[in-house]
């Protein structure tokens, strides 16, 4: 194969790369117009100006293609490409505005991971949503299960509030497997602002066929 056969895969993939890039760089723009949207006190002109914009803008994405699921092990497992869901996650993707994000690592036997959320998050003034504070013990211990080789989906998850848990403060959530019996793996995780338990959670995840799964999605029809 020629220099010049070669190039285009080469090309594909600094593509790709620089439309993920992009696409980070999007979502965070789009987070800091969150953040700020929830707590400004704008004028209605301002407001309308904005609204409009994007607006015009969703209606500009709409014209491109989509890709609605991107198949990597469930949860928050690795995924085998960039666009993984690491990086679509509602939780813990760059490329989500959604996403605080959470950042998560593999450590031992464990995850460990930090996260500072915002007003957009807010429940109880000041504090983070209890909601939130559960999906948070999902998304570490669904990529903690990932680690046994044969992830699954969450059956049960079970969360203790010890302390309001703080917007705009680092978070610290260690996450670990317990045993696994069967299709079942069991695991705790605890969740901290500065040296402060806040919530701490137990979960048990039910190991599923990923081929079944396939067959129940529904992708929307484009047009």
């Amino acid at each position: 194969m020629s220099e010049q056969q070669q190039r285009p895969d080469s090309s594909a993939s600094s593509n790709e790369g620089a439309v993920w890039k992009e696409k980070r760089r999007l979502a965070a723009a789009m987070r800091q117009v969150i953040e700020r949207l929830v707590t400004t006190e704008a004028p209605v002109d301002e407001l309308r100006v904005a609204a409009d914009r994007l607006e015009r803008y969703a209606e500009r994405l709409d014209s491109h293609p989509r890709q609605y699921v991107t198949w990597g092990h469930p949860e928050a497992s690795t995924a085998g490409t960039v666009g993984g869901f690491f990086d679509l996650s509602p939780l813990m993707g760059r490329a989500n505005p959604l996403a605080p994000p959470i950042h998560l690592q593999v450590e031992g036997n464990g995850v460990r991971g930090t996260a500072s959320f915002g007003w957009a998050y807010q429940g109880p003034p000041g504090h983070l949503h209890g909601g939130l504070v559960a999906a948070m013990f999902d998304e570490a211990l669904g990529l903690a299960q990932s680690m046994t080789g044969n992830p699954g989906m969450t059956g049960t998850l079970t969360v203790r509030y010890r302390r309001p848990t703080p917007l705009n403060t680092e978070l610290r959530i260690e996450a670990t497997v317990q045993r696994v019996e069967g299709r079942k793996i069991f695991t705790e995780a605890r969740l901290y602002a500065g040296g402060t338990l806040t919530a701490e959670a137990e979960a048990v995840f039910i190991s599923v066929d990923m081929t079944s799964m396939r067959k129940t999605v529904r992708i929307p029809k484009e047009g």
